[in-house]
């Protein structure tokens, strides 16, 4: 039997890093796994961890739900893609316009980034205008109009190697929760912009819940201004509520992206929206979206078996649980005296290694990183496994036993009193 650190050895040879996305990577090897069941995931060398990574969101049954291997197996058995129309894509995209309040039609595509992407071009087509605004430190998949960092301002210079400035030239940014240097953005360049694209908890630096009323900001000011709305839910998505973080906050954006839950542990993402802009997407529309596995049928069926799972009451219940560890963490961290902030709602959650209160990138990137690599590795020695970033989020599903959640607050604790 290889060993971890023998198969990352192995591992570097063939793939760029050892790894096929960087964020898997940590030091001094990445644990490699063999199999995975309901809150529970076991490594090569059988060490068995709590899982709170969940592959960063989809698995809100947690893993190997036995209904979704059920009837995906049975998918299996009759084809796994066909190029050619199915009647379960009806069924689901029926049920996300039920649940959503934004989606009047959908189109699947394969993940996340597909779905912003695809966004983005329906937005531009359907306003006729070029410009699109990010907020700072958001991440919105890893194509080129939104791997982007921050410049002066509010332009957007490429956050990697072979992307083009000109690529970038039509994306602005601008802070999180910041209404007045948003407003300045708009004022600047207010005929240019085709689409504000937010995520409506900003999941991809942490957890970053938006301020009071700054997405009813953003929905007072794009409505004012002929600018699109869209919300990436890639995250939030059938996590935080039956109907994703537009029920949650009660918004209405114009366009919405899904990816992660949608697919019940498989590959899926989907744009959704008002029914005059979704017409435009071909065939019946100018712009063009396109993809051999678009509504295949494999993650279709896991899409269909997961939101039958999802319930009003099923979000009851999750929650309840969330919040009495949120209340469990945020306990422990002041009987300990220390300043971090422990953030999160619904069943997310993150610990900030941070002094202050974290509602921009600007606030997050100040937290202590390295802090947090340590916090990270004892918790990996005590059988819990959260995502190797500061800046990403944790989470629970319904697979997660309250012995499970006891076990993780006082593995917190361990872990904090030797990092501290």
């Amino acid at each position: 039997m290889n060993s971890n650190e023998e198969l990352f050895v192995q591992s570097k040879k063939y793939l760029p890093g050892g790894v096929d996305s960087p964020v898997r990577a940590f030091k001094p090897y990445p644990f490699f796994v063999k199999k995975a069941s309901g809150s529970k995931i076991w490594d090569v060398e059988d060490n068995v961890y709590t899982d709170h990574c969940l592959a960063y969101g989809p698995l809100i049954l947690g893993h190997s739900h036995s209904t979704i291997v059920e009837e995906v197996t049975k998918q299996i058995a009759i084809g796994t893609v066909y190029g050619a129309p199915t009647e379960n894509e009806i069924k689901l995209a029926k049920m996300v316009i039920d649940r959503v309040p934004c989606a009047e039609m959908v189109r699947f595509v394969n993940s996340g980034t597909e779905a912003t992407m695809g966004a983005i071009r329906l937005a531009r087509g359907f306003t006729g205008k070029n410009k699109i605004v990010k907020f700072e430190g958001a991440y919105h998949g890893a194509h080129d109009y939104v791997l982007v960092k921050s410049g002066s301002g509010g332009a957007c210079l490429p956050d990697s190697l072979g992307i083009p400035e000109d690529t970038t030239k039509n994306t602005l940014s601008s802070p999180f929760n910041n209404k007045e240097k948003l407003l300045k953005l708009i004022e600047e360049n207010k005929n240019d912009i085709a689409a504000i694209i937010v995520e409506p908890v900003m999941g991809n630096i942490g957890c970053v819940e938006p301020k009071d009323d700054f997405l009813k900001f953003l929905r007072e000011i794009t409505s004012e201004h002929d600018i699109l709305l869209i919300f990436d839910e890639v995250i939030t998505g059938f996590r935080l509520e039956y109907g994703g973080a537009q029920q949650y906050f009660n918004i209405t954006p114009d366009i919405v992206t899904f990816g992660k839950i949608l697919g019940g542990g498989f590959p899926i993402g989907a744009i959704a929206g008002k029914k005059e802009i979704m017409e435009l997407i071909a065939p019946l529309g100018k712009v063009y979206q396109a993809g051999t596995f678009n509504g295949n049928p494999i993650s279709i069926t896991g899409g269909l078996t997961t939101l039958k799972e999802l319930t009003p009451q099923f979000y009851k219940d999750l929650n309840k649980k969330s919040e009495k560890l949120r209340n469990r963490i945020s306990d422990i961290i002041n009987d300990l005296g220390l300043a971090i902030k422990p953030v999160g709602l619904s069943s997310m959650f993150q610990l900030y290694f941070n002094s202050e209160d974290v509602f921009n990138y600007d606030d997050a990137k100040k937290s202590d990183v390295n802090k947090f690599n340590d916090y990270f590795h004892e918790l990996l020695k005590k059988g819990i496994f959260i995502p190797p970033s500061q800046f990403e989020c944790c989470f629970i599903s319904s697979a997660h036993t309250n012995e499970d959640l006891e076990n993780l607050a006082l593995s917190i604790e361990s872990a904090l009193r030797t990092v501290f």
